[in-house]
């Protein structure tokens, strides 16, 4: 048997090799997808101070704006849907930054913000403070979920980091869901054994964005902020730790920061707003496929898109039910769940 020329082997070569997929979309959506997206978002801020049980008019809501004429719909707007709008806006921004770093570091593209306990540690801190502590008032509630949330991630990570293999995505995964099983069964004890952490747990675990006030906006911008310096170290993680060594990437320092970082993200938007499930996890994919893996291009898209399908979902349970109102972590997980299957059936968001 005669060996191929080399032509023919390099040939053989070229057409067994993956070419590289046309991407139109996404060199569109980069440019100017960030504007789309700003400007669907502020129209969505002033639909959702519009849309409500109580009618109001567009005229109403300027005026409202920018003038206290003491009215029972300036009222409306300026102290329940207003402070409900900001509120969703930074929440929703918190969860999908939150969800685009945990994919980022941990690799794994269907990876939740819950991963590493967070929610869990979030809610088990509200229960407790609510009927152990005797916390009324929704600004201690706050911190002292952010500080469960920061403690039960030191847990996940001290045990995910136990052994020679040191941290590695699976074992802060297993830990993170051994702990969040654990503390399940911490919050249905507490709630079965005082009516008053129930009563506020049962709406509070379902996730809604009414009745929050406007200094949360405040105190989450710090902690949204925080996710943006992230980005370009956690490109090279996203690579692998060989490859991100090779390239200067500092692994343990970047992963530690990025497990702070969703701490916060996880812990101050669980708390303003409860555990709403499948923005975390469904916008990043989304995200990830208009402008591809850079983390630089995904982030910001993740933040915008996030509030825009928080407000939507917002919107939608005002108008859903005559007379009543769904909780948005309730329409968050009707939209998100098919968006979600679809997307995980698709071959190329099997891996990052």
């Amino acid at each position: 048997m005669t060996a191929a020329p080399p032509a023919a082997v390099g040939r053989r070569s070229a057409a067994r090799k993956p070419q590289p997929e046309p991407t139109p979309v996404r060199s569109v959506l980069r440019g100017g997808g960030l504007l789309v997206l700003t400007g669907l978002l502020l129209l969505l801020v002033v639909l959702s101070t519009w849309i409500g049980t109580k009618d109001t008019t567009l005229g109403q809501v300027w005026t409202a704006l920018w003038n206290d004429d003491g009215s029972y719909a300036t009222d409306v707007i300026r102290q329940l849907r207003l402070p409900r709008t900001l509120v969703g806006l930074m929440t929703g921004a918190a969860l999908g930054a939150a969800g685009a770093v945990m994919q980022a570091v941990t690799r794994n593209p269907l990876a939740d913000p819950g991963l590493l306990g967070v929610n869990a540690g979030a809610s088990a801190a509200v229960v407790f403070g609510i009927g152990v502590v005797g916390l009324a008032g929704f600004g201690s509630l706050v911190w002292f979920s952010f500080v469960g949330a920061a403690l039960t991630t030191v847990i996940v990570y001290v045990l995910g980091a136990s052994g020679r293999a040191g941290p590695t995505p699976v074992r802060l995964a297993l830990a993170g869901a051994a702990v969040s099983a654990s503390l399940g069964g911490v919050i249905a004890g507490l709630t079965v054994f005082d009516s008053a952490a129930y009563d506020y747990l049962r709406f509070w675990m379902v996730g809604s964005l009414a009745g929050r006030e406007p200094e949360l906006v405040v105190q989450l911008l710090p902690f949204v902020a925080v996710a943006l310096l992230l980005a370009r170290p956690l490109n090279s993680l996203a690579l692998g730790e060989e490859l991100g060594r090779a390239l200067g990437a500092r692994i343990a320092r970047t992963r530690i920061a990025a497990v702070v970082a969703v701490t916060l993200l996880c812990g101050a938007s669980t708390a303003a707003a409860g555990p709403i499930g499948f923005v975390g996890l469904v916008v990043p994919l989304v995200a990830r496929w208009l402008t591809g893996p850079d983390l630089r291009w995904v982030l910001p898209y993740s933040m915008l898109l996030a509030p825009v399908l928080l407000l939507v979902s917002d919107i939608i349970g005002r108008v859903a039910l005559p007379g009543d109102e769904l909780e948005v972590g309730a329409v968050t997980a009707v939209i998100g769940a098919p968006v979600f299957i679809a997307m995980v059936c698709r071959r190329k968001e099997a891996s990052l």
